[in-house]
């Protein structure tokens, strides 16, 4: 393997990201964080190097292993592709999930000097040409915005035009009737969006394009680490709010998304299949932080009769096969109508309030 210089967690970097950037260059530091996906991230950091001769941007990046193994591969990469001066590679002590990657790639990037912008990007994820410097532009033109993500393409470069709405009791009976009619009823409560070609304000915006203006970090800190993966987004954007900071979906930026690879859950147009424990648990929290444990439990059992409706149609139209496998019972088991399932620490972030 050719020489290379790697942090651990717990030590000092070895190596900085870069020269001093002209007075007039904003400071973009982009975070992501891998587990097991060496060559889609490899690959997502090839898309961030064409972005870095973007006038008035210096972008860096760091790359976050969490413990997968994942990082003597993008370690040669690096050395190879002559990405030294601008890529700080991390090694996470244990895989302690999503928010948890990132905000320890978060406090690596203010390690290496305080970045003007943090931008989350997946590892299977690829920015298109301009999408850093469109995000950036626009929250330099809107200071209120404390949060902005753009539009995917899929790997075929179709389009997947979607930003989010938080999470609530309607949407969560939309989600479990799966019904066309109650779906146009509850329009406005579905949690995604189909977006239009032009920017809007949103709840929130997927962690595989999210682009952060350092002063939330200073209101909220990072993200949550509770949560080890799902819902911790919509959690920081409902964070970011209520401390006065808005979120918005920039279509000018586009990032090409390869769905699922980095969990190997999510991919579209795949078969249902079984959702992981952590999905539940991240459920939960976030209801339960959110709008209170009473209300949590009122969605709870919402949900679940939303469900057995949902399960009833599925047995009467013959299509049992498309329903996510055990999702009742492990809605039940995980639910917080449940006193063991009643304790939520409060929100846990490595990231101090700069």
């Amino acid at each position: 393997m050719p020489e290379f210089d790697v942090m651990n967690a717990a030590s000092s970097p070895v190596h900085g990201h870069g020269g001093p950037a002209a007075a007039t260059s904003l400071d973009v530091a982009v975070v992501i964080v891998t587990y097991k996906s060496a060559q889609l991230t490899i690959d997502a950091l090839r898309s961030v190097a064409a972005e870095r001769s973007t006038a008035g941007l210096k972008i860096r990046a760091v790359v976050v292993d969490n413990a997968s193994g994942d990082l003597p591969v993008i370690a040669d990469a690096v050395a190879a592709n002559g990405w030294l001066a601008w890529v700080t590679c991390v090694l996470a002590p244990m895989n302690g999930g999503f928010a948890f990657g990132n905000n320890l790639g978060i406090q690596q990037a203010y390690a290496d000097g305080a970045p003007d912008y943090v931008h989350l990007l997946n590892p299977d994820a690829q920015v298109r040409q301009g999408a850093i410097g469109s995000l950036v532009q626009f929250m330099e033109a809107h200071a209120d915005v404390g949060i902005a993500g753009g539009s995917f393409e899929n790997l075929d470069r179709s389009d997947w035009p979607f930003a989010f709405r938080f999470p609530s009791m309607l949407s969560e009976l939309d989600a479990r009737v799966e019904f066309g009619l109650v779906t146009r009823l509850l329009r406005p409560w579905v949690v995604p969006r189909v977006m239009a070609k032009t920017p809007q304000p949103v709840d929130w915006v997927s962690g595989a394009s999210m682009m952060i203006r350092p002063s939330v970090f200073a209101a909220i800190g990072g993200l949550d680490e509770n949560y080890f993966l799902y819902f911790e987004e919509p959690d920081f954007s409902y964070r970011a709010k209520q401390a006065g900071f808005s979120t918005w979906y920039v279509p000018e930026s586009r990032v090409m998304h390869i769905s699922g690879q980095s969990t190997k859950v999510d991919e579209r147009n795949a078969a249902p299949k079984r959702m992981p424990h952590y999905w539940f648990e991240s459920r939960r929290r976030y209801f339960a932080v959110t709008y209170g444990v009473r209300r949590a439990m009122m969605i709870d059992v919402v949900a679940l009769l939303a469900h057995s409706l949902g399960w009833l149609k599925r047995i009467l139209l013959l299509r049992t096969r498309t329903a996510i496998p055990h999702f009742f019972r492990d809605l039940a088991r995980h639910s917080v109508l449940w006193p063991r399932n009643r304790r939520f620490p409060t929100a846990r972030s490595s990231v101090p309030r700069h």
